[in-house]
């Protein structure tokens, strides 16, 4: 029984490729997340505003759009690897400026929105070619697995990273968390440049508005991969209060819980991670985003209710692990439905899909914690993003009669993988 829960190492055993991106993105992220945390601290005690903290997300958001768009054309045109090597290597000099202007007797408030605007860029540009890199070098019925492997990358960085980035930012200062990030993306470049290149396929568009257009309408004809966009910008639009931890903890008169309220989200993912082997079973993936999303948008709800600093750690905790199942479900559907040639622009698209969201998401927060209270800001998106997947549930009936055994696309796909490795 226990067996059965543990993780699929399928994907690992199999591609030494998949090794090292995996340690690669383990590292970088682990040093993101002391960035990720070290940043709207850092905005909170220059400004005091939860309205300046959440606009993060508003200058993040237009570089998102764009970026991700055409970064998804890119990552079809030319060759990935090359992509995640120059975006990776532009994000190690953004901690560089970062690191500079924490160190000034007198930090500037203009380059905090700066990098996080660039830094959306970039992201946005390396995470298609990271994404459309993933179905090259696993087998077709590896994806399940190498879904919740990557998941398990993520969230061991996003438990440790904010719970260490209190601590550093607490006892040592915000510039010791800037230069750990650098010295991670240092350490993830030297991984990433060894793995195989990954030219574009010989049917690859060149990367125009023409080829985003193509991409956009494929994903257009795809109700049930449109429904796992839809699903996912609602719930983080609604439900998303990472802006205002850092003023929840105070109301909660527990600032020392800070690093830990973040790092609670990633920790209930890393549970689900850990324990993902029932994942590869389930064959119902489109019942399993809408039915995760609601969950996650009650926990969050009821952590905004309780007012015990260990309930809402406990229920920040539940979030994440239900977040987790959906990415999880949501990874494996288009992983295993996409062709080759369109995937860089299908992964543009689902860069949006889940990073447009915690942006509005975090606008959201900040504007309506700063209008009617950080708890309320937090209860009331939850609640409502457990409605609103009730009605999704019923608008969609393509995405919730989802089978991977049946659907045509991942038939398709199926058969095109088996005969490729013949």
């Amino acid at each position: 029984m226990t067996r059965a829960l543990l993780p699929d190492l399928s994907p690992w055993k199999a591609s030494a490729d998949f090794r090292r991106l995996w340690k690669s993105g383990l590292i970088s992220n682990f040093g993101s997340f002391l960035t990720f945390v070290a940043l709207p601290v850092q905005l909170k005690e220059l400004t005091g505003s939860p309205a300046a903290v959440g606009a993060i997300g508003a200058v993040e958001l237009l570089p998102l759009v764009v970026c991700g768009l055409y970064g998804g054309a890119l990552a079809d045109a030319l060759d990935k690897r090359g992509l995640i090597v120059w975006t990776e290597a532009g994000q190690g000099l953004l901690s560089v400026v970062l690191l500079v202007n924490a160190l000034l007797p007198g930090p500037a408030v203009w380059p905090l929105y700066a990098v996080a605007a660039l830094s959306s860029a970039l992201v946005s540009v390396q995470r298609p070619a990271l994404d459309s890199l993933w179905p090259r070098i696993v087998a077709h019925d590896d994806m399940p697995a190498a879904a919740s492997l990557n998941s398990l990358r993520w969230t061991v960085g996003g438990v440790a990273g904010p719970a260490l980035a209190g601590v550093v930012v607490a006892y040592a200062g915000l510039g010791w968390a800037y230069a750990a990030d650098l010295l991670t993306f240092a350490v993830s470049l030297a991984y990433v440049l060894r793995i195989a290149p990954s030219p574009a396929s010989h049917e690859a568009a060149k990367p125009n508005l023409r080829a985003v257009a193509e991409g956009a309408r494929y994903a257009w004809s795809r109700k049930e991969l449109l429904g796992t966009y839809v699903v996912d910008l609602a719930a983080m639009f609604l439900a998303m209060p990472l802006a205002v931890l850092p003023f929840l903890a105070d109301e909660l008169h527990a600032e020392w819980a800070l690093g830990l309220m973040y790092a609670a989200l990633p920790a209930g993912a890393l549970v689900v991670s850990l324990t993902s082997g029932w994942t590869s079973r389930v064959r119902r993936h489109g019942l399993m985003v809408v039915l995760s999303a609601a969950g996650w948008g009650l926990a969050v709800a009821a952590a905004g209710i309780c007012g015990n600093v260990w309930l809402v750690l406990l229920l920040l905790t539940v979030g994440g692990g239900f977040d987790m199942v959906s990415g999880v479900f949501r990874a494996a559907m288009w992983n295993q439905t996409i062709p080759d040639e369109l995937r860089g622009r299908l992964a543009g698209i689902e860069l949006l899909s889940y990073s447009v969201g915690p942006q509005l998401g975090q606008v959201r927060a900040g504007g309506l914690a700063a209008w009617a209270g950080v708890r309320a800001s937090v209860w009331s998106g939850g609640l409502a993003c457990a409605g609103v997947m009730g009605l999704l549930a019923l608008c969609l009936p393509g995405l919730m009669s989802y089978d991977a055994r049946t659907n045509a696309h991942a038939v398709r796909m199926r058969e095109r993988r088996a005969a490729t490795e013949v």
